[in-house]
């Protein structure tokens, strides 16, 4: 009986032409799905078997070869960075039992812990058979795991049914409940919230900071080359090293220049620190991704990255704010946890049990983490957020 689909593993999202790749993007697929973004992590050597993310990435086309029905972004990791799902003690667990953790297979997007589609293919069928493809794939590789991050809920759901265990974790995210402006949003919160984030914003503008908001489409090379001099201090601030080089940037801004929004702060006319935001509109949507400066300033990070952003989100009726991985300090500014799942594949039906008894010890600590949040919830009690927020955490235990 002649095979219904063939799978094949590709080492680069560039053999696969742009027109096809975009041909099988769902809507909730994103900026980061596009196949310029990801064939630039290749391109540019941030993603590539040096740094530990080899190219591994599944296709699948009709039985004749011919046309490209879906894909799955793949990479086969030697270690765990820049992934935002940590799984550490679980390497260890595997070393310690004489077994090999690294490569495993990590269906992803690099350094981006954004929730959107990873299934890349308008039918469920086709999703079902990119991960039996990836079953097949890291049985034929005796590797120990396959680990899909961040998928939307419908991809969810299949990978559910197809046995990968759940994780759950919490982001931090801001709603755009259609405030008129900034004011109307500090209307929703409480008294101490709403002071404090004034004092901060004056702070601020008390030393002679301003903002200058540039869209994607007029960044220079100048602009460019200044968010990645602040970028690389982040990291360098923090004794580490960036992931993204400064080649992947100048391309990003000249490739993608309709989803990047830069956001520069200025003291006597010199730019001093920059966050950029990618924005979805499709989804109404923007990412918080970077941030960065070259002089510090108290409480800079949170009027550049944070204040401004919202600000933005406001003017543009975006809905949706994303700060990205963890950050409780951020729920005092008006951004509400959220829940994003991750869903894991382990071949050793030990460890599976094993993964599985710690993955449900680890959603009740959530659950109890959630409750502490709702103690601090940032809303009056009053207002209408207020009721959404409560409304969220609930749903979300």
């Amino acid at each position: 009986m002649q095979a219904k689909y063939e799978v094949r593993v590709l080492n680069q999202i560039s053999d696969v032409p742009q027109a096809a790749w975009t041909s099988i993007l769902p809507p909730s697929a994103g900026p980061f799905m596009q196949h310029a973004f990801l064939s630039l992590l290749e391109k540019t050597g941030c993603v590539s078997a040096e740094t530990g993310w080899k190219s591994s990435h599944l296709a699948l086309y009709d039985a004749d070869g011919h046309t490209l029905l879906g894909a799955l972004p793949l990479y086969l990791k030697t270690h765990s960075y820049g992934e935002y799902v940590f799984d550490w003690s679980w390497a260890e667990a595997y070393t310690q039992a004489g077994l090999p953790y690294f490569p495993k297979a990590l269906g992803a997007i690099p350094f981006t812990p954004v929730t959107s589609s990873r299934l890349l293919a308008r039918s469920p069928e086709h999703q079902e058979a990119l991960i039996t493809g990836l079953k097949q794939l890291v049985g034929e590789l005796s590797l120990s795991s396959a680990h899909i991050l961040f998928p939307v809920e419908e991809e969810a759901n299949l990978l559910g049914n197809a046995g990968f265990l759940k994780r759950e974790s919490v982001q931090f995210h801001w709603h755009n409940q259609g405030y008129s402006d900034f004011e109307a949003f500090l209307s929703t919160l409480t008294m101490k919230r709403r002071k404090n984030i004034k004092r901060e914003r004056k702070q601020v503008q008390g030393a002679g900071i301003t903002f200058e908001h540039l869209p994607g489409e007029l960044l220079t090379e100048e602009d460019v080359l200044f968010f990645y001099r602040c970028y690389r201090n982040t990291y360098q601030n923090h004794y580490s090293s960036p992931y993204l080089n400064q080649l992947f940037f100048q391309e990003w801004a000249q490739q993608m220049p309709n989803h990047l929004h830069l956001i520069v702060a200025k003291r006597e006319g010199q730019a001093i620190a920059c966050a950029l935001l990618v924005i979805d509109r499709n989804q109404s949507k923007a990412y918080g991704r970077y941030w960065g400066c070259v002089e510090q300033h108290p409480c800079l990070h949170f009027e550049t990255a944070f204040y401004q952003a919202i600000d933005y989100c406001i003017r543009e009726g975006i809905q949706t704010l994303e700060g990205g991985a963890q950050g409780e300090h951020k729920m005092a500014r008006g951004f509400m946890p959220t829940t994003v799942s991750s869903y894991h594949h382990l071949s050793d039906p030990r460890f599976a049990a094993a993964v599985a008894r710690f993955l449900e010890r680890e959603r009740q600590g959530i659950g109890q983490y959630l409750d502490e949040l709702a103690e601090h919830s940032p809303l009056r009690q009053d207002s209408d957020s207020s009721s959404l927020g409560r409304i969220e955490l609930d749903a979300l235990k």
